[in-house]
């Protein structure tokens, strides 16, 4: 999975059915979203339990669909409807159960001079 590089994420706010596969997951993106499932982008979906999570991610010549399951606890997901764009940085956040709406990590420096 892409990281770094400035990779557009968005989460699918809300539960997505996760019975759905690569060509639901697209559909969902494209009618739903209004944006390309083929572009340089992250696209990501969380099931009603919160357990599960999809990445739907385009490759050159074909998709990705990436699958993380916990066996314990709930991923912090935003309820709603429509998707959300975040960054790698929250997208990290929510992976490793962290919500992103309180977390509070360091500012990102764009200096590059020494003192």
């Amino acid at each position: 999975m892409t990281y770094g590089g400035g990779v557009p994420v968005y989460l699918a706010r809300g539960a997505t059915d996760m019975r759905k596969s690569i060509d639901g997951l697209s559909l969902i993106v494209s009618e739903s979203f209004s944006l390309d499932p083929f572009s340089r982008a992250l696209f990501v979906f969380c099931n009603r339990k919160g357990n599960r999570v999809k990445i739907l991610e385009w490759e050159d010549s074909g998709f990705w669909l990436h699958l993380k399951r916990l066996e314990k606890g709930r991923f912090k997901w935003p309820g709603g409807a429509g998707a959300r764009s975040i960054g790698e940085r929250e997208l990290r956040w929510i992976l490793d159960g962290l919500d992103p709406q309180t977390a509070k990590g360091h500012k990102v420096v764009t200096e590059r001079e020494l003192v």
